[in-house]
């Protein structure tokens, strides 16, 4: 009798412990996401320029590949670009961009997430306005930027049980944005995503 009330605990054990555990293993999905960016270039290596505060928006979706560790693929429109500021005005360059990045998570906690990844981006448009204190210019042919972007983005977040995501990422862009000189583009992204 005893070992009957023994196994039937054992068995209540083990269901309640696989039940436990079924809660915490993420499932795959696709949500929205949106944010703010702080977007800089840095010019042969010699420092960044002034940032430009714009935005970005878009659709992921997340396939986990285990219990802890997921692959994030996206499409976001960005906006990107420059600010350089002297004695004769300041020159903002505005330069948008389809992005495709393909991120790799890792599940540390439940909720807590770091993530890198490569990414590569077409520039779908760019416009120069020019303040030189008293009037405003476009000089839209001027810094013709190179069509397609690449780099890699490193950041982390944290994801609520209700698929609510806040995250911090960086772009550390690659590629050139121009056909002469060394200028990379350089992008803090903080994002609110939501599963669907």
């Amino acid at each position: 009798m005893k070992t009957q009330y023994l196994t039937i605990a054992l068995f209540f054990g083990i269901i309640s412990s696989i039940n436990a555990q079924d809660k915490t293993i993420h499932k795959s999905n696709a949500g929205i996401k949106g944010g703010y960016n702080l977007a800089a270039v840095n010019f042969d290596g010699s420092g960044e320029t002034g940032q430009r505060h714009s935005f970005h928006v878009g659709v992921y979706g997340e396939e986990f590949i285990s219990e802890s560790f997921a692959i994030q693929p996206e499409l976001i429109y960005s906006q990107q670009g420059y600010v350089i500021t002297n004695n004769s005005g300041k020159l903002t360059q505005k330069l948008d961009y389809i992005n495709l990045p393909v991120m790799l998570k890792a599940y540390p906690s439940k909720n807590f997430f770091l993530e890198a990844g490569p990414q590569i981006g077409l520039a779908i448009s760019h416009k120069e306005e020019y303040n030189s204190g008293f009037s405003l210019y476009n000089n839209s042919q001027q810094y013709i930027p190179n069509n397609f972007d690449w780099g890699m983005n490193f950041g982390g977040g944290f994801k609520t049980d209700s698929g609510i995501t806040l995250g911090v990422r960086y772009h550390l862009g690659l590629g050139d944005l121009y056909d002469q000189g060394k200028a990379q583009n350089r992008v803090w992204q903080f994002s609110l995503g939501f599963d669907l």
